[in-house]
């Protein structure tokens, strides 16, 4: 497992001037905290309008334009919040297909700093194991940081298991669905999160993995302005090659997923059955008993 807060120097702007400092917390001159922060962010298809085709058992994807994962914009606006707050740098990281630049265009316009995309062939097919390990490699290529942040789920697996994955491999705590965010500190973050019909507190030491509903904030739209100067500002691709070096390439994509999803399929709807019983009391009872045991429900 790897320790990611790692101790050399960086350099860190503030509105004072440049002082060299240890991450991951970096101070400026200021004095102000400086927070390194990673949002996890998915490209996906329009789920109002996809189609699902019955012979394959899968999603049609070519059959809806692509949007952000709804979740990963509260993940992005609660990273932008913490940094208006006490300072820091915020980087988008998305693992998908060349056209997914237009999403982290979007992040970088609604206040994400840097944008990053994980985009090769042999990262395709992959489950929610590899996409994670994926992703991991990619936090581990960066260094030093503080907070990942991701949604909860997404709207197209819906499986709420690629953020606490990537906490495992990076050996640092976690909290799922967050939301809200009580406090930020320089060695520690609180929050309140949602465990069936009642809530919890946590507080996790830094570095740490949230992911978050839609209940943390209300994402903000951008600007015209924030649009344009996103639309100018570079985004990094790493491709397969760029990973090996922290990586196990056997872990990635099609090949290194130990799941495979054999067939997906929308149930029939059956109508509810109306059964008329009578008789006396005790009479009604046994005949009850008896239906649910024939549908093997006792």
């Amino acid at each position: 497992m790897y320790n990611m807060r790692k101790r050399s120097e960086e350099s860190c702007i503030c509105g004072e001037g440049i002082l060299n400092v240890m991450p991951g917390y970096i101070y400026g001159n200021c004095g102000r905290m400086q927070m390194n922060i990673i949002v996890l962010m998915k490209q996906v298809p329009e789920i109002e309008k996809v189609r699902f085709d019955p012979e394959k058992g899968r999603l049609d994807r070519s059959s809806a334009g692509a949007t952000t994962n709804p979740f990963d914009l509260n993940a992005l606006e609660a990273a932008v919040q913490i940094k208006e707050k006490v300072g820091g740098i915020v980087t988008a990281i998305s693992m998908g297909p060349m056209k997914a630049e237009e999403m982290l265009r979007d992040a970088l316009a609604r206040g994400a700093d840097k944008a990053i995309l994980l985009s090769d062939e042999r990262f395709a097919g992959a489950d929610t194991l590899a996409t994670a390990y994926t992703l991991a490699a990619a936090i581990r290529k960066l260094g030093a940081f503080d907070l990942v942040i991701c949604g909860e789920k997404t709207v197209d697996g819906d499986t709420a298991q690629v953020g606490p994955e990537v906490a495992e491999f990076l050996n640092i705590p976690h909290a799922a669905y967050v939301e809200e965010i009580l406090n930020v500190s320089e060695n520690n973050i609180v929050v309140k999160a949602r465990m069936e019909r009642s809530h919890y507190i946590m507080r996790l030491t830094l570095p740490a993995l949230i992911t978050v509903t839609k209940d943390v904030n209300t994402p903000r739209l951008p600007t015209l302005r924030d649009k344009i100067r996103a639309m100018r500002a570079p985004i990094t691709i790493w491709r397969y090659e760029d990973l090996e070096e922290v990586a196990d390439p056997r872990y990635f994509g099609f090949d290194g997923s130990p799941t495979r999803v054999i067939k997906v399929y929308t149930p029939s709807a059956e109508k509810r059955l109306g059964k008329m019983i009578s008789g006396s009391p005790e009479e009604v009872a046994r005949e009850i008993v008896h239906v649910l045991i024939k549908n093997k429900i006792l």
